[in-house]
């Protein structure tokens, strides 16, 4: 078997909660070797729920193929066993507190001079400076403060998107960018401190509702529906079953019409010929849409979909996700036994990858 991209590379992971372990989890199930500094209790995601034979889902999906090691930094033991797994180490993650890993004695000066090498990523709620730098920062809370809250649910009010999501993003994008860093290295020798804040991530991928605003279309909420797009929504077939569809195009409109709804003069009408004007009419686009679902069934709104050739997608739950023909899986071992989780998403040409256990807090500190 081909060795995997990241074999002979040392991560120390500082780290707790999601974004962090999210970035490290992805480097172990490349190949590095993942070492994961926990204290004495442990990382608190342990304690997220029970849902896994009794263990956090949390912890399980984001800490397969890491080592556990129990260490207590703020004793001299703890630091001087840091201080050697660093000495071999290529990169260390850390989302602490902005602050406290210098105050442990790690400040960007050391690091650089005593391991020069290493590449050090930094997770932080609000960076380093400014006004909030100091402040506690969970998923939810950046949710809110960022705005993302603000046009996600429907018009009764505010909602938090149903995932993790600030914490994901932030781990997907700590990740891209230690690949990057170690490419980098690769050429000049020499390592870096990469720093990510879970406020910069959403706000940048926040732009296009924020650019909306500041152009005068503020975003309004408008539930399973597109702000810019129509028809782009959720309609309920004659047997109640709920299709969401998605028309990119005028040329996909005339389809519908035509094709879908039996109705070919709509391509035509000024109201909703193109999508600037159906985002207009938006109550008589989805009037003449709903009005062609209500009159089919579920297989028959399938079939006519796809011979129109427009796209579509059941609006599944948890129970159909985890029925779904499209569902792929990998097994990992836990301290309770194997689990089934989806797989990671890219498949490699040639390569079949192993994913390693999840690791149960040791007993004691380690000397």
């Amino acid at each position: 078997m081909p060795a995997l991209p990241l074999e002979g590379v040392t991560v120390i992971a500082i780290e707790q909660a999601v974004a962090a372990p999210f970035a490290t989890a992805r480097l172990a199930d490349a190949g590095a070797r993942v070492i994961k500094i926990e204290r004495a209790e442990g990382d608190f995601a342990r304690g997220y729920d029970t849902a896994v034979k009794g263990q956090s889902s949390y912890f399980v999906w984001l800490n397969r193929g890491k080592e556990s090691l129990v260490l207590d930094l703020t004793t001299p033991a703890g630091r001087a066993r840091l201080d050697g797994l660093l000495a071999t180490a290529d990169v260390l993650v850390q989302n602490l507190r902005p602050g406290a890993l210098a105050r442990l004695g790690y400040d960007d000066e050391r690091l650089a001079r005593d391991w020069p090498r290493l590449i050090a990523a930094s997770i932080s709620g609000y960076g380093e400076g400014g006004p909030m730098a100091d402040r506690k920062a969970y998923d939810l809370l950046v949710q809110a403060e960022s705005g993302l809250c603000s046009i996600t649910g429907g018009p009764e009010g505010p909602a938090r998107v149903g995932i993790s999501l600030v914490d994901i993003a932030t781990g997907a994008t700590t990740h891209a960018a230690i690949l990057e860093a170690l490419i980098r290295r690769g050429i000049t020798g020499r390592g870096t401190h990469v720093r990510v804040s879970m406020f910069d991530v959403m706000a940048e991928w926040l732009t296009v509702p924020l650019l909306n605003h500041e152009g005068g279309q503020s975003p309004r909420r408008i539930g399973l529906a597109h702000p810019s797009i129509a028809p782009y929504g959720v309609f309920a077939c004659k047997d109640g079953a709920q299709i969401l569809i998605s028309v990119q195009s005028d040329r996909e409109w005339a389809g519908l019409a035509g094709d879908f709804l039996g109705r070919p003069e709509l391509a035509d009408d000024p109201r909703l010929a193109t999508n600037v004007a159906r985002v207009a009419n938006r109550a008589v686009t989805d009037a003449v849409v709903a009005a062609g679902f209500a009159a089919l069934t579920l297989p028959e709104a399938t079939a006519a979909l796809l011979k129109a050739d427009v796209a579509f997608a059941r609006v599944n739950d948890m129970q159909g996700l985890s029925q779904h023909p499209h569902l792929r899986r990998v097994t990992v071992d836990t301290p309770a036994g194997p689990v089934s989780l989806p797989a990671p998403a890219p498949i490699v040409a040639g390569e079949t990858r192993r994913y390693g256990p999840v690791p149960a807090l040791p007993a004691k500190v380690t000397p």
